[in-house]
């Protein structure tokens, strides 16, 4: 037996770690998208500031235009003589062509720097939403990484209480591709794989140990903490186990979520390719019999089942037997749907009905036009 030597216990805490919510995985993601969602809301804040600036300053540009170009206008019509007298009694020094000299000097400038301001705050508005842009596609970018991490996680987890109930079946290139994915070497992949495919070296001396040190294993924390998504039960559990379980005065009932989980598994699905999206739309739309149905007839049909990965909607569509026997019955093939099943997202049964009779009164053969034209 392996002893539990100081450098597997370091590779057992970087590997529960994984396991957590306190992953550094997450933790480091969730750090960046914080940061991308500040700057996000700074650049929105100076987004908002820089035009109303470059709007203050387009229309005091046109003000400045517009009145000045009235009084250069009526100090060319302004003689000093005709205003002599009174200017000399009330002793006011007033000069219009001096005026109209100083205004067509001083305009044009003042027009100029009012539009280099404007073009400056223009130039820093493409700054801040370029920079606003990269933030929200970080966003976006972590969303999808977080979602694929968490289903990382979920299959390490399900690795993890396999070999800790003494049943774990998954092949050496499973885990050490999975761990891979956590940027772990191959060194410390192939060692990793030994723990989980020989538990009893020194996962089981390791969960002990954390036992002694909680009095609690991390799989149970993790049991209370959140339900697991799979149910994982061992086949040889004892009638003696069965009968405590069935006792207990706890009522464990499955979430939505697990019961539809189960059910993909169940019908040959690997639920971890579907998108967190696409797992909520379905579960918005959740009919157990319709979904079963649709596969099966799927099936029956000789439908690669990825035909539902790629367009979920398709699993709880009641009109999806109907619309494939339309389809069939005009002379396609199920290769043909199969490679153009954008028909069945984008059409009803009803409108399949309609273009086919419209193809058929035009003259066409629908068997003959492609579904990529319909």
């Amino acid at each position: 037996m392996k002893m539990l030597t100081s450098e597997i216990t370091k590779l057992l805490d970087k590997l529960y770690n994984l396991r957590g919510d306190n992953s550094v995985i997450l933790s480091k993601m969730e750090a960046e998208r914080e940061k991308a969602e500040e700057t996000k809301e700074r650049n929105e804040v100076e987004k908002s500031a820089l035009q109303d600036k470059i709007e203050a300053l387009t229309e005091e540009e046109t003000i400045l235009g517009e009145e000045g170009e009235k009084l250069v206008s009526v100090l060319k019509n302004i003689k000093t003589d005709d205003f002599k007298f009174v200017l000399d009694k009330l002793k006011i020094n007033f000069n219009p062509d001096k005026l109209s000299e100083d205004v067509n000097e001083l305009l044009p400038k003042t027009i100029d720097r009012v539009k280099e301001e404007k073009e400056s705050a223009k130039s820093e508005l493409v700054k801040v939403e370029s920079e606003m842009n990269t933030a929200v596609a970080t966003i976006e970018e972590l969303a999808i990484r977080k979602d694929e991490a968490i289903a990382n996680q979920t299959r390490l987890n399900e690795y993890f209480d396999l070999a800790l109930n003494g049943n774990i079946n998954i092949t050496r290139d499973s885990i050490t591709s999975l761990l891979e994915k956590f940027d772990f070497n191959e060194d410390e992949q192939r060692e990793a794989a030994k723990i989980l495919m020989f538990p009893e070296d020194a996962l089981y001396e390791y969960e002990e140990k954390l036992k002694d040190n909680s009095g609690m294993s991390i799989s149970d924390v993790f049991a209370e903490a959140k339900s697991p998504v799979f149910e994982l039960k061992d086949n040889n559990t004892s009638e003696v186990e069965e009968k405590e379980e069935m006792s207990s005065p706890v009522i464990s009932k499955e979430s939505p979520k697990e019961s539809l989980i189960s059910l993909l598994k169940d019908l040959g699905f690997d639920y971890l390719d579907f998108t967190s999206s696409d797992v909520d739309r379905i579960l918005a739309n959740y009919n157990e019999n319709t979904l079963k149905d649709n596969v099966e007839f799927a099936k029956n049909k000789g439908l690669k089942l990825d035909l539902f990965v790629d367009n979920a909607e398709l699993l709880y569509d009641k009109e999806f037997k109907a619309k494939i026997e339309k389809i069939i019955e005009i002379g396609k093939e199920p290769n043909d749907i199969y490679l153009n099943p954008s028909i069945l997202v984008k059409y009803s049964k009803s409108d399949l009905d309609m273009i086919v009779d419209r193809l058929k009164s035009s003259g066409l053969d629908p068997k003959k036009v492609p579904l990529i034209a319909y």
